[in-house]
């Protein structure tokens, strides 16, 4: 795990760019999870990549 921490304050103001919905935030794997979207957004150095291409998709 990376030496920057994410700030959890930061969930409150960001949305998923393909649906605009709510995130919650997978502190094990440091990512963001749109469940709408079934989108994870990585967490790198403590930022949000906030980019449909840099996604992966969730398993079922």
């Amino acid at each position: 795990m990376s030496d920057t921490q994410f700030d959890r304050r930061m969930l409150e103001a960001l949305v998923c760019p393909q649906t605009h919905s709510r995130l919650s935030y997978d502190a094990e794997k440091q990512e963001l999870v749109s469940k709408s979207a079934n989108l994870a957004f990585p967490i790198r150095n403590g930022i949000p990549i906030m980019l449909i291409d840099e996604a992966r998709e969730l398993e079922d």
